[in-house]
């Protein structure tokens, strides 16, 4: 098979997959149930779900969204994050064949965990922050660019200013601004894309998070001390968002103009 078609269909379809069990992560996790253990079941009536019922997209549409059992409906989250996660590896394989587009998928999809437990539940577990920053320092040692040591800067960096915003703000205000989470998955993303993009990164998360706020506005919402806006949504999409664009968009090329003496005329 044509490598053009080879990556994003394998990446297309391990997405799927990893989407499934997300999706499940973030529903039973916050709520302090474990999705390794046991079989898959219906959250309402327990029932123990067959091999048909667990196709990822295909199954949540042929049941119309519900359970076959009790006919409850099955979260239309679960479905969302599994086209995110399809998405994803699709992007990542027609942008960047091999290595380096398995690299970015599992970068997007390690950021798809944090961002759907950040949404549902303001939380972004530490295990997974390490995860993403332990996948990250792996995929520089493998030689995927940015180098190592742009990396490891961008680590450093990125935690740095995000802690110091939170600090400032909570001797400022006496209450915390940020989670404690946002600082650890901004160092993580450094060790992604190195130190280079992380002020473009921020500057994309704050124009998403004002869009929210904008749209909530509209729908007549009023947005209230104690509603929280989830950054690590806002910084996951902004982070892989940069990753695609740069492997869409080249770099500029800059012209080398060379100089032409007497002495190098024959």
């Amino acid at each position: 098979m044509d490598e053009v078609w080879f990556w994003p269909l394998l990446l297309g379809v391990l997405g799927l997959v990893f989407g499934s069990f997300i999706a499940t992560v973030a529903l039973r996790w916050p709520q302090g149930r474990s999705a390794l253990q046991g079989r898959s079941e219906c959250d309402s009536c327990g029932k123990t779900l067959g091999a048909d019922e667990l196709v990822p997209v295909a199954s949540f549409l042929l049941q119309r969204g519900k359970c076959r059992s009790c006919g409850a409906r099955i979260p239309r989250g679960h479905l969302i994050v599994e086209l995110i996660a399809l998405g994803i590896g699709l992007a990542a394989g027609f942008a960047a064949p091999g290595i380096e587009g398995a690299a970015g998928a599992v970068f997007g999809w390690l950021l798809l965990a944090l961002a759907a437990l950040d949404f549902v539940a303001l939380w972004l577990p530490n295990i997974l922050n390490a995860a993403l920053a332990v996948a990250g320092i792996a995929t520089g040692l493998l030689g995927v660019w940015p180098p190592l040591d742009e990396r490891l800067i961008g680590g450093l960096g990125g935690f740095a200013a995000l802690w110091t915003v939170a600090a400032i703000y909570r001797g400022l205000r006496g209450r915390d601004g940020l989670g404690g989470g946002d600082p650890k998955l901004f160092g993580a993303i450094g060790l992604w894309l190195g130190w280079r993009p992380l002020p473009a990164v921020l500057l994309v998360a704050c124009v998403i998070g004002l869009t929210m706020v904008l749209v909530l506005r509209l729908r007549g919402r009023r947005m209230l001390a104690a509603d929280r806006l989830p950054l690590g949504v806002m910084l996951a999409a902004a982070a892989w968002g940069l990753w695609l664009g740069g492997k869409v968009v080249p770099p500029p090329t800059i012209p080398v103009i060379v100089e032409v003496g007497p002495e190098t005329m024959t």
